[in-house]
């Protein structure tokens, strides 16, 4: 092998700029040809009863698995199909109710091109995306999606770089304007994402995470003032909930409170939890999201918050430990 030409960090930084350059004018370029056959595939897609199957060789079948990934996780049935695994058994993963999506630069693609009779016969609709309208795989197709490049980032015009980048963006778009199609939400994508920490803030409610039955501190409004405190350090929240006979919240009392009655000097042995709650606290449904409780616990300046159901009944206690706990926050 020839020697190595001495390492040079300008001309690196310099053939970043000119990789950057070259498939962002590829991408501008898949903009101005995108047009009414990208609008058929996704009508295509979203009629589709079966699921989007999508095949590529190389490195146009690491763009595919990506792609069917993208699609799946955003409302779009997929899975990726190796092409030659196909022709070895894997085709029966097809059926009519799918609809074919088969990327190849240069659509001439042996692998994809082999099987392309088997999928007519299926009567499966063939969505091509390729950089020559003219090719094989083009001809036989029954929608084409166009992302040729002028050049390849490669200094040598030989790796896959800017056609790679293209066919990439043209399977974002399709994902992206399926999942509007469909009135893809937050919440939808939440329910495909569970482990992450998005899941996490869109799935998890308060009656998730907060603390129920006997740990909930509470006291009737005439309890006194040691069977408050009692109360407040048996269950370890640092507040306790002053309730009616109906299970109604009438107020709280805090550490923090205690703390400012010590410092002020008060006999606390004749006090009533009527007399030292602080009436109307802030208070949470046990069907509201974790993270909106976790937004209101920061923006009130506050550590401890008392849960309540439909009828305003006393139901739970959340404190920012349990949101941390359950990675809410």
């Amino acid at each position: 092998m020839p020697r190595a030409p001495a390492f040079e960090p300008a001309r690196a930084l310099a053939l970043a700029h000119r990789t950057f350059d070259i498939e962002a004018q590829a991408l501008l370029g898949l903009k101005a040809r995108t047009g009414d056959a990208f609008a058929t595939a996704v009508q295509w897609m979203l009629g589709c009863r079966g699921r989007v199957v999508v095949m590529g060789m190389g490195k146009s079948g690491h763009v595919g698995r990506k792609v069917a990934a993208t699609l799946s996780s955003t409302g779009t049935p997929a899975l990726f199909v190796h092409p030659a695994e196909a022709s070895h058994g894997d085709l029966g993963m097809v059926t009519s109710r799918d609809v074919v999506v088969a990327i190849s630069n240069s659509g001439e693609s042996d692998e994809i091109n082999a099987i392309l009779p088997a999928l007519k016969r299926l009567d499966v609709r063939v969505v091509v995306i390729t950089g020559r309208a003219d090719s094989t795989l083009a001809r036989h197709a029954d929608l084409t999606l166009d992302c040729t490049v002028d050049q390849e980032a490669c200094p040598l015009n030989l790796a896959p770089t800017a056609s790679t980048t293209a066919q990439m963006a043209l399977g974002d778009a399709l994902a992206v304007a399926l999942l509007d199609a469909r009135g893809f939400r937050e919440e939808d994508f939440a329910r495909s994402h569970p482990g992450g920490a998005l899941g996490r803030k869109l799935l998890t409610h308060v009656r998730d995470v907060m603390r129920g039955g006997d740990a909930v501190p509470r006291v009737a409004p005439d309890a006194g003032f040691m069977e408050l405190l009692r109360e407040m350090t048996d269950k370890g929240l640092g507040a306790t909930a002053i309730v009616d006979d109906a299970g109604r919240v009438q107020g709280i009392f805090t550490d923090g409170d205690l703390r400012r009655l010590v410092a002020r000097g008060t006999d606390l042995r004749a006090l009533r939890a009527s007399e030292v709650m602080h009436p109307r606290p802030h208070l949470v449904r046990d069907d509201a999201l974790a993270v909106d409780a976790a937004d209101l616990m920061e923006t009130k300046r506050i550590t401890s918050m008392l849960v309540v159901d439909a009828g305003d009944r006393l139901v739970g206690a959340l404190n920012s430990n349990d949101l941390m706990r359950s990675k809410v926050i």
